[in-house]
């Protein structure tokens, strides 16, 4: 396997990083203190090309591939993870789908402005009582004459607060199960749609999300996202890529926090040395070392799997998933306790990180999720 950076990709991981932490990261705090929604880094990040990365140029994206994206979306989280998510979901939940599902309309319509950073994009797939258990839809879209109407609540929807459209799922057949699931492109100007107030979040507070009602929403025919019962294959796929998504910024999020642990070990002095000399700490740091290395090869190969045309990279997109969230989590704990009170003060940014690196765990399906995911793909083969 080469693991080689073609020169395109090295000049996308510079401009990327150059960016993060010129720009990005001088405000992260800021952003997390005031739960604010850095709306001039989006726009910036979207005249860079960064909201659509892996989407072709002929639809408004940058024409580079996923390893790329894996490569900017880690520097861009290690910088803030609120700004890390909302590039996130813009491209690979609601922007992949869109190219792989989408019509010629929807693309020309939605794409195009998504993937330029224009407007911005989210994805409504979980409930207040469907969360892991996506299947369980409670959302309706009915068919009346040339239309959809579009009934329900969707529950922890980043982005929402301020995004232009919106991908959701909805039975359209209560009677199939799973296979009754539809997918919709909704705009969150349509009478009928309602956007809650932002959640008050642990972490990743820069990242807003909310609940969003649907009250008898009428929609064209046209708003069907794929084919009528297609939904839950929309959803999966869209799943696959946004959990390269998520471990990238896991990666980045884990990174900063070894980086600041790391600074801070080889500043502070205990017992007459600094405390990078004490083998408890050196221990930690080669724990922290390794873990995110390993995740970042899982990231990797999950990134090419998709590159390279693979069917179904669902265990791959799992596993990098599964190893990074967790790993970024050991690596923020262990930089907190490196720290020691220091960490568990704000003035010091490995307190945010540790706040920052739970959801990683939760969202775009939870870690026992991920589990039965890989356990599904060996035991199944």
């Amino acid at each position: 396997m080469d693991l080689d950076l073609s020169p395109e990709q090295k000049l996308v991981l510079e401009t990327a990083r150059d960016f993060a932490n010129t720009t990005i990261a001088p405000r992260a705090a800021e952003i997390d203190r005031s739960h604010a929604f850095p709306r001039d880094l989006i726009a910036e990040l979207g005249k860079m090309g960064f909201m659509g990365i892996a989407i072709p140029q002929a639809h408004g994206g940058a024409g580079m591939d996923t390893v790329t994206y894996a490569l900017a979306l880690e520097e861009i989280s290690r910088a803030c993870a609120s700004t890390g998510v909302i590039v996130s979901v813009n491209n690979s939940l609601v922007c992949d789908p869109l190219l792989i599902f989408g019509s010629d309309e929807q693309k020309m319509t939605w794409l195009h402005p998504l993937a330029s950073g224009t407007k911005l994009g989210c994805f409504a797939l979980s409930e207040p009582d469907s969360g892991s258990d996506a299947a369980a839809q409670k959302t309706t879209a009915r068919r009346d004459g040339e239309h959809w109407v579009l009934s329900g609540t969707k529950n922890f929807i980043t982005n929402a607060p301020v995004a232009d459209v919106a991908i959701v799922m909805a039975m359209t057949d209560l009677s199939k199960g799973h296979h009754g699931i539809s997918a919709f492109v909704v705009p969150l100007s349509t009478e009928g749609v309602r956007v809650g107030p932002p959640d008050q979040k642990l972490g990743i507070r820069g990242a807003l999300s909310a609940q969003v009602f649907f009250d008898d929403c009428r929609l064209p025919a046209s708003a069907l996202l794929g084919n009528e019962g297609e939904g839950w294959k929309v959803a999966m796929k869209t799943l696959d890529g946004g959990r390269i998504g998520i471990a990238a910024q896991a990666v980045g999020i884990g990174r900063a926090a070894f980086e600041a642990a790391m600074r801070y070990a080889l500043e502070r002095k205990s017992f007459g040395k600094i405390i990078a000399e004490h083998q408890a700490i050196q221990f930690k740091l080669a724990d922290m070392s390794t873990d995110l290395d390993a995740a970042r090869l899982l990231l990797w190969r999950a990134a090419a799997a998709k590159d390279a045309g693979v069917a179904r990279y669902t265990k791959e997109a799992a596993m990098a998933k599964l190893f990074a969230s967790e790993a970024c989590n050991r690596i923020a704990r262990e930089a907190v306790q490196i720290f020691g009170g220091y960490g568990y003060l704000e003035d010091y940014p490995v307190e945010r990180h540790f706040r920052d690196a739970k959801i990683t765990e939760i969202y775009e399906g939870t870690s026992e999720i991920q589990r039965l995911v890989i356990a599904d793909a060996v035991v199944g083969g």
